[in-house]
């Protein structure tokens, strides 16, 4: 991918140069971030704020990302980069997406353009430069229907404020700006109906009662005039649209398009007197792009039918009582009911006791999985067993399943790099062969003795029709899109084509222990006193714990009870990979690990040391209380998992902050290579760069999304493992698995495998069947019909293929 350099405003502008520190400290933070790949400071002067400057692969990072990540590094820069996603009707393929996203590019503050064969624009802009009306109304001239337009947020799904004022009588009224608010405007099916087939249906019933009347009837009447007239009717309704479509590419400056090869070669035909089979071979092209569009319609379907099943209706409660209203006018924090049977409109928190849902929807799991007091529920879950209350927490637009369909949609536009190289080889290989078509018609003049103009002219026609590369422009970005939605239906979220093809080439895998090979639900397993009774400290530590949401933190919580609220904790610090420092009832309570004691120099005694179970240390004001042992349980799968990643050669790692005996115990239950215990969040960083610096190593790193997010950014392919939820899941991580199965690791490789072998059989097939009758259409041994056949009958069985993908089972 090309990368792409972009400049941000600071707000500091006395900021002198690259050696203060702060700016040091800024810039290395920035370039640990994926897709980054240079940044730097050019200094402020009294006419120009300092900026940062970043050198960045857009396909890894967008510019929201930056700007964000910058912030968080501690920057102060004004906001000033837009982006969005526009799905649009009437892209067919690659070529056509191609000269599209050329001439957006030519739009002044327009940072980068994706356009995705299948219809997806992703676009990220300069707000000071170019606004979104301007953006659609380029768009719409390129005679491109706009089907919906999405902002895209990394920590919320809109930037405007949504204005719910409620009206005297119980009912809603909603309020916004609909320019900075997601539009949908749906026109029907991509193919277009029946009305899309009649050109075709009128163009062979013609072309059949031609060649009947040509090869059988022979009337007198049908001769000369009156029988190119015929031809000429049954080729405009096929032809006329190609011809129409080349032309407008040729005046935007594409001049080599296969709608242009098809043409001249149709038109070829029809000089030099073969009229049946130039009205053939415009009609079977059309057919295949028939079929084309038919598989993309049924790709985005199937993805669009799995995950777009948000409900038309929510029941809120409204001044007491319940009342059917439209989703995307309920607030955060109002009370919703869902009866049994009723998928959930929209995010929440369960105000019931319970229920049991079906979530295959979200996960791809057919086991029901049952939901408590205070736990989320997500849209498109299905309740399955009593009515229930849930709390909204986030809007209609915001709810994570509306964010996975819009993740999946812009997964369409990263594009994998063998799709970047047939793109690119296209615009090579198609005036080439030009060229050549040109070189049979003329060279031959100055060898052959009996030249005959028209004999050399058709065998050009049949290489131009031969050499169209719509078998490659359809069916490689199909099959990645295939890859894309069966690894959805599978609970697996691929950001890109370029995701799918990196796995398949990923041979170590780095995975953290709690919350991916463990479930992370702890549970107090032993309290032991040394001086104090536990009655009377263990309430301290409740309360000191119940501040963290750190899984040891949240069972030492459920362990020692109610009432912890009503006792005031202050002066709290969070001390990461040590534990927690707070004063409770006026006295100092340290609770962490071992070396919290060490550092905070409290006297431990061999007691504690010889503790193989993950234990939480306590102090009263710097004298060693007591200890609580915690013990996490494997999850089903992990040890699947990990003999599934040796099965396929890939080595395998485990990191944690976790003591030493506890991983290596672990690790010897799973057969896992490596594995490494006590470390800080940075020594995971650390040992995850010492691994990427190994010969030829492909890293995958694998955690819970939340604290491994450095490492998810810093590692070739980040997986986040129960990410659904999480906002730091689905910035940080490539991929994303929904079920919190590690399992699902080797299913995402293979579906990587599956598409990239698809993709391959799809490359060896049209330029190996194409070059065949290339070969012999130059000798004069192929017709327009073995021509008919290298182009569309080899389109047509790439396209199959590449649909084989959407059926498979993994």
């Amino acid at each position: 991918m090309e990368k792409v350099q972009i400049n941000l405003d600071l707000l500091l502008p006395e900021i002198p140069d690259e050696r203060d520190a702060c700016v040091k400290r800024l810039i290395a933070i920035m370039k640990k971030h994926k897709g980054i790949e240079k940044a730097h400071l050019i200094s402020g002067t009294e006419e120009n704020k300092a900026k940062l400057c970043f050198h960045y692969d857009p396909d890894a990072i967008s510019l929201e990302q930056i700007q964000r990540f910058a912030k968080e590094a501690g920057a102060a820069i004004t906001e000033q980069y837009g982006h969005f996603l526009i799905e649009v009707d009437s892209i067919r393929e690659m070529i056509e997406a191609g000269v599209i996203e050329n001439q957006l590019k030519k739009l002044p503050g327009l940072s980068d353009v994706s356009v995705s064969a299948t219809g997806n624009i992703r676009i990220e802009f300069d707000q000071s430069k170019i606004d979104k009306e301007q953006i659609s109304n380029a768009i719409s001239k390129q005679g491109l229907k706009i089907k919906s337009t999405k902002p895209i947020a990394h920590k919320k799904a809109h930037k405007h404020e949504h204005k719910h004022e409620e009206k005297a009588e119980g009912g809603y009224d909603h309020k916004h700006d609909e320019s900075e608010d997601e539009h949908d405007h749906e026109h029907g099916e991509e193919a277009g109906g029946w009305k899309s087939y009649l050109p075709v249906i009128i163009s062979i019933i013609m072309l059949i009662a031609g060649i009947v009347t040509d090869t059988y009837i022979k009337p007198i009447f049908f001769k000369e005039w009156i029988r190119l007239i015929w031809y000429i009717v049954a080729y405009l309704p096929v032809g006329l649209p190609v011809a129409a479509k080349g032309i407008k590419l040729l005046i935007k400056g594409d001049v080599f398009t296969e709608f242009i090869l098809m043409t001249i070669a149709t038109l070829g035909a029809f000089y030099i007197g073969e009229y049946p089979e130039g009205v053939a071979v415009m009609l079977f092209y059309t057919i295949g792009e028939l079929f084309q569009d038919a598989a993309v319609s049924r790709a985005k379907r199937s993805i669009k039918a799995l995950l777009d099943i948000r409900p038309d209706t929510a029941t809120v409660l409204v001044n007491g009582n319940y009342k059917e209203v439209s989703p995307d006018v309920v607030k955060v924090g109002d009370t919703i009911q869902i009866k049994a049977g009723e998928r959930v409109p929209l995010d929440g928190e369960m105000l019931s006791e319970g229920s049991t849902f079906n979530t295959a929807a979200l996960t791809g799991e057919s086991k029901p999985a049952t939901i408590r007091k205070s736990e989320p529920v997500l849209a498109g879950m299905i309740n399955q067993e009593k009515v229930v209350e849930l709390k909204v927490s986030k809007l209609f637009n915001d709810s994570s399943l509306a964010r996975i369909l819009t993740m999946v949609q812009e997964a369409t536009t990263r594009k994998a790099r063998t799709e970047q190289f047939i793109r690119k080889f296209s615009r090579i290989y198609t005036p080439i062969v030009v060229l050549l078509a040109i070189g049979i018609t003329l060279i031959p003049y100055f060898f052959v003795q009996n030249y005959v103009f028209n004999q050399w002219l058709y065998r050009a026609l049949i290489f131009l029709v031969i050499s169209c590369p719509c078998a490659l422009v359809i069916s490689i970005p199909l099959g990645y899109f295939g890859g894309i939605g069966a690894a959805s239906r599978n609970g697996i979220l691929f950001k890109g084509s370029n995701y799918l093809d990196l796995i398949t080439k990923v041979n170590r895998i780095v995975m953290d222990k709690t919350g991916t090979l463990t479930k992370g639900v702890f549970k107090v397993q032993e309290v032991e006193s040394f001086d104090i009774p536990k009655e009377e400290w263990l309430p301290m530590v409740g309360a000191l714990e119940n501040k963290s949401t750190h899984p040891v933190a949240k069972a030492v919580v459920e362990y020692v009870g109610d009432g912890l609220n009503n006792i005031t904790v202050d002066q709290l610090e969070e001390i990461s990979g040590y534990g927690l420092k707070g004063r409770v009832n006026g006295k100092e309570v340290l609770a962490g690990n071992i070396k919290l004691m060490e550092k905070m120099n409290v006297t431990i005694n061999d007691k504690l040391k010889k503790i193989t179970d993950t234990a939480v240390v306590v102090s009263l004001d710097r004298k060693l209380t007591g200890y609580l042992t915690i013990a996490d349980e494997i999850k089903e799968d992990s040890k699947q998992a990990v003999d599934a990643l040796h099965k396929m050669n890939i080595q395998s790692t485990m990191l944690s902050g976790d003591k030493q005996v506890v991983v290596d115990k672990i690790a010897r239950q799973l057969g896992i290579d490596n594995a490494f215990g006590d470390l800080l969040p940075e020594n995971k960083v650390e040992k995850v760069e010492q691994i990427k610096k190994e010969p030829k190593a492909i890293v995958a790193f694998v955690g819970d999304g939340i604290n491994d997010a450095p490492v998810l950014a810093l590692s070739d392919v980040g997986i986040a493992m129960g990410g659904l939820g999480s906002d730091a899941a689905i910035e940080t991580a490539d991929v994303i698995i929904q079920t919190d199965q590690p399992s699902k690791i080797a299913t995402a490789i293979n579906i990587g495998k599956a598409t990239n072998k698809i993709v391959w059989q799809n490359i060896g097939l049209a330029f190996g069947v194409k070059l065949i009758v290339l070969i012999l259409g130059a000798g004069g041994l192929a017709t327009m019909w073995e021509a008919v056949f290298a182009d569309v009958g080899v389109a047509l069985l790439a396209i199959l293929n590449a649909v084989r993908i959407q059926r498979m089972k993994f």
